[in-house]
C-alpha cells in the first residue's frame, strides 16, 4: 500500500479565503538536506532514503532523498523542492549535492549546473561566486559539521550544489537583472516557504500591529525583512524580540498605524528598499517600482556629483554598487543628507503628520549609512535597559 511521505509540515498552513494553503521548504533547505544525506552515505557506505534536518526557524523536517549515486570517493543525491501552495517557479526542482572528502579543513561550497554565478557587486556573495546565499551556506556547513561530529570523522569536505534545469527557470526570475547568470539562486532565511497573497500578508501585518497596540505599545520598531532584523541585532545591539516586519508595504503600514493610534514608528531598513521611499514610493517591491539608480543619481547630483558620476550610478544594478561609486567620490555622507530628509518627508506626507516617523538606513556592504532627524530619540525607546 502506498504511504505518503511525511515531511513534518503536514500541520503547517495559512488560511486564505477559507482555504488552507500548504507551507513548503526553500531551495536552501533542499541543498542542506541533500548535502547532509550525501555526507552520511559517504561515511556510512550505504543508501539513505530519508534525511532529517532542523531549519533555522526550528522546524524538524524529514525529507525524501532521490537520485542517489554512490562512488567510493564521492556521493551525489538530491532533494526535491516543495514550495507548498506558494506560486514558486522552483517548485518540483531537484536540488543536488555532491560531497567528497578533501585534504583541506572545513567545508568548501561551490555551485554546479543550474546554480547561478554572481557577476555584479552588491549581493551577499562576491563576484564570481555561486549564488548560494548566506543562510543556505550556513545551513550546509552546519549540517556537514554535525555529520562529521556524530560519526567522529574529520570535517574536510567539498560540496557542490547543482540544480539541473535551473538555467531555464532563472530566466523567469529577477536573476538576470540582478547580475546572476547561468541559473537560479539558492535562497531562504527561515528554511520554510509560507504561501501568502499580498492581501493576506498585509492582513498579517495588521494583526501583529493590533496585538502590539493591545499590549500597550505606543511606539513600534519595524524592519522590512530579515536584513533589517539582522542589522538591529548585530549592528545596533537592539533586542529584536519586540520588532515587527512590514515586508514591502511601507504605505499600508503607515496607514494602519494612524488608524490604530500608534504614536511613532522607527523603520530600520536597507538602502535598497528605502531609497524608493525617498521618492514617495510606498510599495518597495520591484514589480511596483524600481527606480533605485535614478533616485540615487538624483540625490548624488544634489550632493555635488558631476554628470559622469551620475551616469555611472544610473548604470548600476544594485544600490550597493552605487554606494561604491559614492564612496570612491567621497560623496556618501553628503548624498545621505539629501536622501534622509526626503524619506522622512514622504512618510510624514503619507500619514498626514499623525505620528512620528523616523528611519535608520544601512547597507550590507557599507553598514550604517545614516538616520533621520528624530531617529535617535525613538531608538532610545527600544534599547534594552540594563
Amino acid at each position: 500500500m502506498f504511504m505518503e511521505h511525511r515531511t513534518g509540515l503536514e500541520d503547517r498552513y495559512v488560511l486564505k479565503n477559507n482555504k488552507r494553503l500548504r507551507c513548503g521548504y526553500t531551495t536552501g533547505t533542499c541543498a542542506a538536506a541533500a548535502a547532509k544525506a550525501a555526507a552520511l552515505m559517504l561515511f556510512l557506505k550505504k543508501d539513505i532514503p530519508e534525511v532529517e534536518l532542523v531549519v533555522p526557524e526550528g522546524t524538524r523536517l524529514h525529507l525524501a532523498v532521490e537520485e542517489i549515486c554512490r562512488r567510493p570517493e564521492e556521493v551525489s543525491c538530491a532533494v526535491r523542492k516543495d514550495g507548498g501552495d506558494d506560486p514558486d517557479v522552483t517548485h518540483g526542482l531537484l536540488i543536488f549535492a555532491r560531497v567528497k572528502k578533501t585534504e583541506t579543513d572545513g567545508v568548501q561550497i561551490t555551485g554546479g549546473r543550474g546554480v547561478g554565478t554572481v557577476t555584479k557587486k552588491g549581493l551577499w556573495q562576491p563576484v564570481g561566486e555561486a549564488a548560494i546565499n548566506r543562510v543556505p551556506r550556513e545551513m550546509i556547513t552546519r549540517a556537514l559539521e554535525e555529520v562529521c561530529e556524530e560519526l567522529e570523522q574529520p570535517c574536510r569536505l567539498a560540496v557542490e550544489i547543482s540544480a539541473p534545469g535551473g538555467e531555464e527557470i532563472a530566466l523567469r526570475t529577477f536573476n538576470p537583472r540582478l547580475g546572476i547568470t547561468g541559473g537560479i539562486s539558492i535562497l531562504g532565511t527561515s528554511g520554510i516557504v509560507v504561501p501568502m497573497s499580498e492581501e493576506a500578508l498585509v492582513a498579517s501585518i495588521r494583526l501583529e500591529m493590533e496585538m502590539k497596540r493591545a499590549a500597550g505599545r505606543d511606539y513600534l520598531l519595524i524592519t522590512p525583512g530579515n536584513y533589517g532584523e539582522d542589522f538591529l541585532r548585530e549592528g545596533m545591539q537592539i533586542d529584536t524580540a519586540d520588532s515587527m516586519k512590514c515586508s514591502n508595504y511601507v504605505g499600508e503600514t503607515l496607514d494602519m498605524a494612524v488608524e490604530l493610534g500608534v504614536r511613532g514608528i522607527l523603520f530600520v531598513a536597507h538602502i535598497g528598499k528605502f531609497i524608493k521611499v525617498s521618492g514617495g514610493i510606498m510599495n518597495t517591491h520591484s514589480r511596483a517600482a524600481d527606480c533605485r539608480a535614478e533616485l540615487m543619481a538624483a540625490q548624488a547630483l544634489r550632493a555635488g556629483a558631476d554628470a559622469g558620476t551620475a551616469m555611472r550610478i544610473l548604470d548600476t544594478i544594485t544600490t550597493e554598487e552605487a554606494l561604491d561609486i559614492l564612496e570612491e567620490k567621497n560623496l556618501t555622507e553628503k548624498t545621505m543628507k539629501e536622501i534622509l530628509p526626503r524619506i522622512r518627508y514622504y512618510m510624514q506626507h503619507r500619514c498626514g503628520g499623525a505620528l512620528q516617523t523616523e528611519a535608520v538606513i544601512f547597507s550590507n556592504q557599507h553598514g550604517y549609512l545614516g538616520e533621520t532627524e528624530g531617529a535617535g530619540e525613538l531608538l532610545e525607546k527600544f534599547r534594552v535597559k540594563e
